[in-house]
């Protein structure tokens, strides 16, 4: 089964620039593809997590905080639609966090970031590794999900906006199971 691999704080203001779209050619005995710009891959390869962090280690020139979970729980993520009520829909931006593991105490749900009704952050739901937050802009100040979910948890994550989850789960039913890796053969018409 596939895997998808989340970067934390890459290609961020100039801090740990790199070209995904390289990094997934170089790792193409994994078949490795590259969803954007903010470390975000699928590896088709079927690998264990091991395999697939050596691999990165190896082809990154720096050191980077990998997220790794099996395709499957994230297509369950969407299936779960975290974002399906009225709120999720009318908030202004809807985020997913990438849990480096599971945090020993999961806090009452939801909590809100700050607290009252000038939230900027509210943190919705917790499914295994990942975290459903929805975003109000304010005038004053802006927290990002990201900041929000690491305090409160106290665990490390790296967070994507919702369309880039959707953008993976498409890509991950494009690829059918067991299908080679590699460029079309154009061939002559004889």
């Amino acid at each position: 089964m596939s895997s998808v691999v989340f970067m934390r704080g890459v290609n961020v203001g100039g801090h740990k620039a790199f070209q995904p779209s390289r990094l997934a050619h170089e790792m193409a005995a994994l078949r490795v593809a590259s969803i954007g710009a903010a470390g975000t891959f699928i590896v088709h390869a079927g690998a264990d997590e091991g395999t697939i962090r050596k691999a990165f280690q190896k082809h990154l020139p720096f050191e980077a905080q990998l997220m790794i979970c099996p395709a499957r729980a994230l297509m369950d993520l969407v299936k779960l639609d975290p974002f399906g009520d009225e709120a999720s829909r009318t908030a202004d931006a809807q985020f997913i966090s990438v849990l480096e593991h599971r945090p020993r105490r999961l806090p009452p749900l939801p909590f809100y970031e700050p607290a009252g009704r000038e939230w900027q952050v509210q943190v919705t739901a917790i499914h295994g590794c990942f975290v459903a937050t929805l975003q109000r802009r304010a005038a004053r100040s802006r927290l990002y999900p990201n900041e929000v979910v690491e305090k409160r948890l106290g665990v490390a994550a790296t967070t994507r906006g919702w369309a880039t989850i959707l953008r993976v789960l498409r890509a991950l039913e494009a690829e059918p199971a067991g299908r080679a890796f590699e460029p079309a053969i154009k061939r002559r018409p004889r």
